[in-house]
């Protein structure tokens, strides 16, 4: 299974506007540089960060919280377009001992992992993301 890149370009995103602030006006085409993307992905990723309140784009992007308050479960939540990980199929068959029960044995697993999942997505703070990688620098 593979999600999208949602998730690490928006964390890149994120990172490049708290380490770079300082030194650089942190635009679209500036992350796409980093990123090695088209502008026009980030732009759109942007827009979904500003929608959720993480970011701020006024000639140039900045973070709207500190990045102690922002979480990847945040990030994820705010540029994954589905609320659930899984999709089940969408008719399995009712006249078959496996279809018929096949949701009632793996919903409250896929939920479960789901939610683990989630959880450890909220333990990630930008802060600690920025502080490894200035580590890495």
């Amino acid at each position: 299974m593979q999600f999208s890149s949602r998730l690490t370009i928006a964390t890149h995103i994120l990172l490049c506007i708290e380490i770079f602030k300082d030194d650089y006006k942190v635009t679209s085409n500036f992350l796409a540089g980093s990123i090695n993307v088209n502008p026009v992905i980030v732009r759109n990723i942007l827009g979904l960060l500003s929608s959720a309140g993480i970011v701020e784009i006024k000639a140039g992007a900045s973070l709207a919280k500190s990045p102690d308050e922002i979480t990847m479960l945040d990030v994820f939540k705010a540029v994954e377009k589905e609320e659930a990980l899984f999709h089940f199929h969408e008719n399995p068959n009712a006249n078959c001992p496996v279809g018929r029960n096949v949701h009632c044995v793996l919903d409250s697993k896929l939920d479960n992992i789901q939610m683990a999942m989630e959880n450890e997505l909220a333990k990630i703070t930008l802060s600690q993301l920025v502080k490894e990688t200035k580590e890495k620098m």
